[in-house]
């Protein structure tokens, strides 16, 4: 298997072994780390494997090739990745519809898979002399913080800074980005998610700060943290299309656009997905783009779906890196986008019809699916990606549905505990004295 590289997707910083971009995180001209290449699927892998963890191992191993993570795979894959990820019937429609449920993870949200894997990643690439610790830097706009910090607390070679926007996450969101402690800092923004992702950018930029501190990423910017993200496609995929006969098609809740960009390297390694279309929020940036050809990044508006809040998707970049053009990213993806008037009606309406509980995130993604054709309905399998508990917004989801939602137990246990964090205006001046 020949060794794999990785570039910056900007083109201004040369190739790099994939633990020195899982360390690294952001490469120094500022971009996102890419691999040289896409390896292609083996058709004798697709069925080969019976869980994520031996799915991970096949699947992902041409990602690690060469690398001093190779032999380690496995064992990664194996600590990281026994969650469950079904991909679930919904009886009551008539036409071939599932759910890829993703929120079966210890914090309730599809960023457990990457958070966790990045974690088992950089424990082997730690050595334990080093004096000071490694600091993961995180932009969150709801899950991604409270993922990196269960996956990575109390592990002592770690320090975990968690920046989310005030009052623009859900109370059992911010519970969960704050009821860490010990090597976990919270820092609760004056601002949007797109100031906490500039803050977390400009750090990186900073030379004496970044090597002061030993900067990480945790964000969907890191590749650490979206080779994982494929193995749930991987294995949603090969699952659908043996038990149908058909290559399944996703519609896939986007904000910063990770999970999405997941799906498309999943698709075009050869594994069996047909269309992939974007939910997103009134965040139309990318809809807008895929519609007109201006790229025109702009100030994120808090919506009830607040994980999807992004007005300056970082994985654009990563996308427009394998599809250079306009015309060709069209054809390979399609968007919409869905206001919180007709989320909220989503989620009563799929409650009443299919008795299912959506999260306003994946009520996007259903609203989206709802507006399809009858014909593209019947004519292929289609899967809603669920991308959170609804517990986790219970207070938008129960006044719909008229009941209450069962807690998860991890959750159930977060909710119980203390609180801890520091607030900040908006500014790396103010991130830099902080730590």
């Amino acid at each position: 298997m020949a060794e794999m590289s990785f570039l910056s997707a900007r083109g201004g910083a040369p190739p790099v072994s994939l633990s020195h971009a899982i360390e690294q995180g952001l490469a120094p001209d500022g971009g996102l780390y890419i691999p040289t290449r896409l390896p292609k699927a083996d058709a004798r892998n697709f069925a080969a494997a019976s869980d994520l963890p031996e799915i991970a191992a096949l699947n992902l191993a041409a990602f690690f090739a060469g690398d001093r993570l190779q032999p380690l795979l496995g064992e990664i894959a194996a600590a990281a990745l026994h969650i469950p990820a079904p991909t679930t019937p919904i009886e009551a429609c008539r036409d071939p519809l599932f759910v890829l449920e993703l929120y079966h993870g210890p914090t309730a949200a599809f960023k457990d898979f990457g958070a966790r894997f990045l974690a088992e990643s950089l424990q082997r690439l730690e050595a334990p002399a080093r004096p000071h610790p490694l600091t993961i830097l995180v932009a969150t706009s709801g899950d991604t913080g409270g993922a990196v910090a269960a996956a990575f607390h109390r592990r002592p070679w770690a320090r975990v800074v968690i920046l989310f926007p005030k009052g623009l996450v859900s109370p059992r969101q911010e519970q969960q980005l704050t009821c860490w402690g010990d090597n976990v800092l919270s820092l609760r923004i004056d601002g949007t998610f797109d100031d906490c992702q500039r803050m977390v950018k400009d750090a990186f930029r900073d030379p004496k700060l970044s090597q002061r501190h030993r900067f990480s990423s945790a964000n969907s910017i890191n590749i650490g943290r979206l080779l994982p993200q494929m193995v749930y496609y991987i294995a949603s995929s090969v699952d659908i299309s043996i038990r149908t006969g058909m290559n399944p098609s996703y519609i896939v809740p986007a904000g910063n656009l990770g999970n999405a960009l997941a799906a498309v390297w999943t698709r075009a390694m050869g594994f069996p997905i047909a269309r992939i279309i974007l939910a997103h929020n009134i965040n139309r940036t990318v809809p807008d783009f895929l519609e007109t050809g201006k790229w025109q990044p702009r100030p994120s508006i808090p919506t009830l779906a607040s994980a999807m809040d992004v007005g300056n998707p970082s994985n654009m970049e990563r996308l427009r890196a394998l599809y250079p053009t306009w015309d060709a990213i069209r054809e390979q993806l399609s968007a919409d986008s869905v206001d919180d008037a007709t989320i909220r009606a989503r989620i009563g309406e799929d409650f009443m019809q299919y008795g299912r509980e959506w999260c306003p995130h994946t009520a996007t993604a259903a609203e989206v699916y709802s507006r399809l054709s009858a014909a593209e309905r019947r004519g292929h399998p289609w899967v809603v990606v669920a991308t959170a508990h609804p517990a986790k917004f219970n207070d938008i989801v129960e006044p719909i549905i008229v009941k209450p939602v069962a807690v998860p137990h991890s959750l159930v246990q977060l909710l119980k505990l203390p609180r801890h964090c520091v607030d900040l205006p908006p500014t790396l001046e103010a991130l830099a004295a902080t730590l």
